[in-house]
């Protein structure tokens, strides 16, 4: 049995061809945020038969059962990315779009910090960063 029907299949959700070839696109682009658009441009130049809609409603189940993250970084404009279980942290160049993922603890820390002072426990979060290149 292949990786993406186990991940399928763990995941919950039944093993379909355009599951399949979807999974495979978001496993193998260098890209690791793509948008749906990007997706259904990467099927249809690989001679793929699979609709827009399709790409959505796939991504949309893939959200729903943990195999992908949505970021919604410009303007409501969302991209997704596999969960790979490790968290991270964006910045998104202002001119070209283009997304950096980064770490750092003391910035985690911080964030746990800021939260205890106001007497509350940090139980997720999300940081995008909006950067441009220096001129």
């Amino acid at each position: 049995m292949s990786d993406q029907n186990v991940e399928l299949r763990k995941a919950g959700l039944k093993v379909t061809l355009p599951r399949i070839k979807i999974l495979s696109i978001l496993e193998n682009n260098p890209e690791a945020h793509l948008s749906a658009e990007d997706v259904y441009r990467s099927l249809i130049d690989a001679g793929e038969d699979v609709g827009l809609a399709t790409v959505y409603r796939v991504l949309t189940q893939f959200e729903s059962a943990g195999l992908v993250t949505r970021h919604n970084f410009d303007g409501g404009h969302s991209v997704f990315e596999l969960d790979r279980g490790d968290h991270h942290d964006h910045m998104v160049d202002v001119d070209d779009g283009t997304v950096i993922e980064f770490t750092n603890q003391e910035i985690e820390r911080l964030q746990h910090e800021i939260a205890e002072q106001h007497g509350y426990e940090l139980v997720d979060h999300s940081l995008v960063l909006y950067i441009r290149k220096k001129k």
